[in-house]
């Protein structure tokens, strides 16, 4: 009964989000509740969500940071260079642009952090996508699906917990897989060229003086800014909604006479040249401390927007003109993570979690024992994308593990099988950092969900493809 309540209470959310019956907000809150209550749990739904928020507390204190930092770092002129030399180097070519968002993402996600990478992916990239037009669920897709494969890094996460839950060493799983996710994320560069050709055919190709903003123009950053823009899931362009009206926000000015970002504006009266080495090594050393874990993330990004804010703007009404700037994407994130933790808190305090799972297991046919690694990738998708991956690593990984040693399947290979289905998880809405995604790029979560998913699967299924043709798993 658990079981069916649980796929169902999944299948409502995702449905009801993709056809925009309700907001994401209000759908992880309400539908969790009432299948607390039909599971007759309704009595616990205080403790299981108050246990979920407190899972989650940390996670969403370090969004809320994280968001403040970035978003001040836009504003004082630190990504401006890259988006720059990114427009100059992209040519304008939607093809060279979409590209240039899998690498960037790809290469920021050496951080180990989501969050992070999508706040610098999305802050750069952004007004190009703006600018000329582009469809933005192709941006998220691309940057969710690339950082999903680059998340199987040892200090990412996922290897991490299994190498934790199996006792064993995380190089010993991580470095054999380098071939197969190389595989992957070669996939997702591929992808990205057929996406980019796809939008350059029904766009056309600009000519870099074309795309170029003049610096007459006034105009907006992605984070924070007044217009808003939803991708319609299909390819099609994001189309601007609302005023466009900055009210200050993201060290921008005001939008074009289309409501449209149209790249950063070069004389913003945020920007702090005189700073820009500072706060570039500020920036360093916070990413920096990050990986090496000197102090627990939130933490990190707590004394980092605290200290960017003073140092930038020792004025009080000029840091809390920046606080406000970014109080629309801070509210949003925080939020849906909050939110967030009603859905994981009740789907694992009713074991409904415990349930599905055991069920998948016990689904296995006698047959598949001695290609229990093989199954372990292929359930890792939808496991990942259902729960959580401390859920999965912890919860299922040991039964699986334990399963494939009665046929003689090494605990490695079952571990190493296990990370596959990253990319799939990234856009999980269980994934606080897929919050951030969405919420800077004014995508609506359920236009992201239709586009990537697809996509994200298939980028999984060549991993675990890579891995059994070079006999990793």
């Amino acid at each position: 009964m658990l079981t069916v309540l649980g796929f169902a209470m999944i299948a409502t959310f995702l449905v009801l989000i993709m056809m925009k019956k309700m907001s994401p907000i209000a759908a992880l809150v309400l539908i969790p509740a009432l299948f607390c209550v039909a599971v007759g749990q309704g009595a616990q739904l205080g403790d299981y969500v108050i246990e979920g928020v407190g899972k989650l507390a940390p996670t969403a204190a370090m969004l809320m940071f994280a968001i403040v930092y970035f978003g001040v770092m836009i504003d004082v002129g630190l990504f401006d260079p890259i988006v720059r030399g990114i427009l100059r180097f992209c040519k304008a070519d939607p093809v060279r642009i979409v590209v240039g968002t899998a690498v960037l993402a790809a290469i920021v996600s050496l951080d180990g952090d989501g969050s992070t990478t999508f706040m610098i992916t999305v802050s750069a990239m952004y007004p190009l996508y703006k600018r000329l037009g582009m469809s933005l669920v192709v941006m998220t897709g691309v940057a969710a699906t690339a950082n999903g494969v680059m998340n199987t890094l040892p200090w990412g996460g996922p290897t991490a917990r299994a190498a934790t839950a199996l006792k064993l060493d995380a190089a010993d799983i991580f470095v054999p897989m380098i071939p197969a996710l190389g595989m992957g994320l070669l996939f997702v560069f591929v992808l990205a060229y057929v996406l980019g050709r796809r939008e350059r055919k029904r766009l056309g190709y600009l000519t870099l003086d074309e795309a170029l903003v003049p610096e007459t123009e006034t105009v907006l950053v992605a984070a924070g800014g007044g217009g808003t823009a939803t991708g319609s899931g299909d390819g099609s362009p994001g189309k601007p909604t609302g005023s466009g009206a900055a009210s200050g926000g993201g060290g921008g000015g005001a939008a074009g006479e289309d409501g449209g970002f149209q790249g950063l504006d070069p004389n913003r009266a945020t920007l702090r040249p005189k700073l820009y080495w500072f706060n570039a090594g500020l920036t360093l050393v916070l990413l920096t401390a990050m990986i090496l874990e000197l102090l627990p993330i939130p933490v990190l990004f707590l004394l980092g927007a605290a200290l960017a804010l003073t140092v930038n703007y020792p004025n009080m009404a000029e840091q809390k003109a920046r606080i406000a700037a970014h109080a629309d994407n801070v509210l949003n994130v925080s939020g849906m993570v909050f939110a967030a933790a009603v859905f994981t808190g009740v789907l694992t305090g009713t074991g409904m979690v415990k349930h599905m799972a055991d069920w998948l297991v016990g689904a296995i046919p006698e047959g598949m024992g001695p290609h229990m690694a093989v199954v372990t990738g292929v359930l890792s998708l939808p496991l990942t994308y259902f729960m959580s991956n401390d859920g999965f690593y912890f919860g299922v990984l040991p039964v699986l593990a334990e399963a494939g040693a009665a046929h003689g399947v090494s605990p490695l290979e079952i571990a190493r099988a296990s990370l596959v289905g990253q990319a799939l998880h990234m856009s999980s809405p269980l994934v606080p950092a897929v919050y951030v995604l969405v919420g800077m790029a004014k995508v609506e979560f359920g236009d992201h969900t239709r586009f990537t998913v697809k996509w994200a699967a298939l980028t999984s299924l060549v991993v675990l493809a890579a891995g059994i043709l070079f006999g990793i798993i």
